[in-house]
């Protein structure tokens, strides 16, 4: 579980680092320059993904609570919906106009989707976390941004690629799931 810990705390920690300690991401700006600086935060971030996949396939999965029966069958369609959220972000789309932060309400749609039919420790604080980690940087960028200006009104059409973005992400995903997370989504009998 160590792992685990270590891994959704250095995600969290460096995500919230340019929220919450604006003069320290300046400062590393300033010395390392914004290229420099970005490619160290990215390796931090990928060394957050490493220390999550190997922290959650090495934690024994110890059950807490017995999730709801339609937690699984919800769990599905709210990912896709994450999906979805995320990709929609990449462009100019009316999702826009109806979330302020899409990105960051893709992760706590997905956290919420998994803690549905995931009722393990290592679900909470995988899940759990993440999804924390995605409300409180809403709320600091909120704070910091102030008042939104909604964007304007894109054609429906804008949500097409999108939209099939997310469904290739999904069915690559769903395959790849027990590699990375040990766990299968094939229906069991």
């Amino acid at each position: 579980m160590d792992l685990l810990v270590l891994g959704v705390l250095l995600w969290c920690a460096v995500h919230l680092m340019p929220s919450v300690a604006r003069p320290l991401r300046q400062a590393l700006v300033s010395r390392l320059g914004e290229g420099r600086y970005r490619g160290v935060f990215a390796l931090f971030i990928l060394a957050a993904l490493v220390l999550i996949v190997l922290g959650w396939r090495s934690t024994p999965a110890v059950v807490l609570f017995a999730p709801p029966a339609w937690g699984r069958a919800a769990a599905g369609p709210l990912v896709l919906l994450a999906l979805f959220s995320f990709a929609a972000s990449q462009k100019k789309t009316n999702v826009d106009r109806l979330i302020r932060h899409p990105q960051l309400t893709g992760v706590a749609i997905w956290a919420a989707a998994h803690l549905l039919c995931n009722a393990e420790s290592r679900a909470l604080v995988l899940f759990g976390t993440l999804g924390v980690w995605a409300l409180l940087e809403m709320l600091f960028i909120n704070r910091r941004e102030g008042p939104r200006e909604r964007p304007a009104a894109q054609p429906i059409r804008a949500e097409i690629k999108p939209f099939v973005a997310s469904l290739l992400v999904f069915a690559v995903l769903f395959l790849l799931h027990p590699y990375f997370s040990g766990v299968s989504l094939r229906a069991t009998p």
